[in-house]
């Protein structure tokens, strides 16, 4: 879930130099996956566990100056037909974001339709497409990385294989629409969890760092439990934990409505 599962953090993919090695006859080439199959299945193991989950998370945001500020939320998410999910979260603490909620409709080969409601001011804001890439609630995570990048956003290839990774560079198909010239992105072989991505801006400068920190196999998926996203430019970061994570507890469509934006299904945010 979040990043991440938010908690499900981040994906990406390889080709090319698998195809090579198989032109040379190299026996270990046809065990090789292709660039998409990489792709798909990180996709897979950040972003759809189950066919549903719930995590509760703490973010830690730290600023250039070493000042923190907390965030509590729960995340719930149900995946839908041909790769469409929905998710709500829905902030606990500190008093000041307490009963903000934040609504995700991801519909792959199309924008997302994102709405966040502002207690404070009874006021539902949707989300432009534009602004996917912009911070959530004061963190160095963005809206997009809550939910995950379309595949088909960006050109991939593998770049490197190691005895631990696949690490694979993407390019975004349309620049005018992001800040970043390209990410590489680590991928565990076994797992297939995205465990680093580092984003590079135009001038060659690695300016962004999202490194899962901890994996637990729950429920059978293994999980990201602790994930750390880094302004490298400004020297800040946010720390999200992720707690009492499950898969597959049946969350019905009806929580992910507008109508739980301001009136949240209390019975799903509870621990089971």
């Amino acid at each position: 879930m979040m990043t991440v599962k938010l908690n499900k953090l981040m994906l990406s993919t390889a080709a090319g130099l698998g195809l090579f090695m198989t032109s040379l006859g190299n026996p270990l080439a046809a065990d090789t996956p292709t660039a998409m199959e990489i792709v798909e299945r990180a996709n897979q193991a950040s972003f759809y566990a189950g066919d549903d989950g719930r995590a509760e998370a703490r973010m830690r945001i730290v600023d250039s100056r070493g000042r923190e500020q907390v965030r509590q939320f729960t995340m719930l998410r149900k995946d839908g037909e041909d790769g469409k999910q929905s998710y709500l979260v829905v902030f606990s603490r500190p008093s000041d974001v307490r009963g903000t909620v934040f609504l995700v409709e991801k519909n792959p080969g199309a924008d997302d339709d994102r709405w966040l409601y502002l207690p404070g001011l009874d006021l539902v804001r949707r989300i432009a497409p534009g602004d996917k890439r912009t911070s959530f609630v004061g963190s160095h995570v963005f809206y997009e990385d809550v939910s995950g990048r379309h595949l088909e956003d960006d050109e991939h290839e593998l770049i490197e294989t190691t005895d631990d990774y696949y690490v694979i560079r993407s390019t975004p198909r349309d620049p005018g629409t992001v800040e970043f010239a390209h990410f590489d992105n680590w991928i565990d072989r076994e797992t297939f969890l995205p465990m680093r991505a580092e984003y590079v801006d135009d001038s060659g400068e690695t300016y962004r760092r999202m490194q899962i920190e901890e994996v637990e196999e729950i429920d059978g998926y293994p999980t990201g439990t602790r994930m750390r996203m880094e302004n490298l430019k400004d020297d800040e970061y946010t720390l999200v934990e992720f707690r009492h994570s499950a898969y597959d507890i049946g969350i019905p469509d009806s929580v992910f409505t507008e109508r739980s934006l301001r009136n949240p299904p209390r019975q799903w945010l509870q621990r089971q």
